[in-house]
């Protein structure tokens, strides 16, 4: 059993407008919620009062915001309009602080096995100049495990500044890539920062995969929440779900299942 631990929904996982997913988030029993700053909250549209009126719907809901998504097209690693895409992503960390979280979410590329690889190194730049700013404004960015193993992640991480990043948890992506969850834990367990409650079937003879509701796949979420309380982990973990007929209704069996294994 793990205890203290924070579940929240990703609003998209229940395909409704976002405020009417705030109200069924509260409904269902969240603790709060992760928010998507491209689709759901657009930035180029969050002025100070709509920030303002934002936290006010969250306060009003008895929600809080676990962490915010800012997915980008192309990764770190990838030189064709990085400086542009960097300054976006500095500009969604000053928001998140100003939303009520500390974390971004997203991808970061591509993980060269080698080291001296050119884009190894523009990869460490660039998170080098986010860490940087996270530390200024508050808010750094959780990168998603999924097409790397989490030694390769790991890797990347100690080529860093300390704190530079963190890493946002999302067995889902391993699962599909043919990575272990179990084994990728032990790897990145002390940069975890936030957790994604997915789950996901692979054959391993055809390498065909597919997303499950959660605590029908691979993912083995009681023995991972075990490795994270290790870890010392006590913050959010937050539902997605997108391959559903049925989104709402298995988003509340995910809670039910989730609070039986952390009370």
């Amino acid at each position: 059993m793990v205890s203290n631990l924070k579940i929240g929904i990703q609003t998209r996982s229940l395909r409704q407008p976002l405020k009417k997913a705030l109200q069924t988030a509260a409904r269902l029993g969240a603790d709060g919620v992760e928010v998507d700053l491209r689709t759901e909250l657009p930035m180029a549209e969050l002025s100070h009062t709509s920030i303002r009126q934002f936290r006010k719907q969250l306060e009003d809901l008895n929600l809080r915001l676990s962490a915010v998504a800012f997915p980008t097209r192309r990764g770190y690693d990838v030189l064709e309009a990085l400086d542009r895409r960097i300054l976006a992503t500095q500009q969604a960390m000053t928001l998140a602080y100003q939303l009520g979280t500390s974390f971004v979410v997203n991808r970061v590329g591509s993980v060269p096995p080698d080291t001296e690889d050119p884009r190894f190194e523009l990869l460490t730049a660039s998170l080098t100049a986010l860490g940087a700013h996270g530390e200024r404004v508050g808010a750094r960015i959780a990168a998603q495990t999924g097409s790397e193993s989490g030694e390769q992640l790991k890797q990347l991480i100690e080529a860093l500044p300390e704190q530079a990043i963190g890493v946002d948890f999302h067995p889902n992506g391993l699962i599909l890539q043919g990575h272990s969850p179990q084994e990728a834990i032990v790897d990145l367990g002390p940069w975890v920062v936030h957790v994604h409650a997915c789950d996901a079937v692979r054959n391993l003879s055809g390498g065909q995969g597919a997303e499950v509701e959660l605590g029908r796949g691979m993912a083995e979420f009681p023995s991972l929440l075990g490795q994270l309380e290790e870890f010392g982990y006590r913050d959010w973990v937050t539902i997605e779900r997108h391959d559903s007929v049925d989104p709402i209704a298995e988003v509340g069996n995910a809670i039910a299942y989730l609070r039986e294994l952390t009370h």
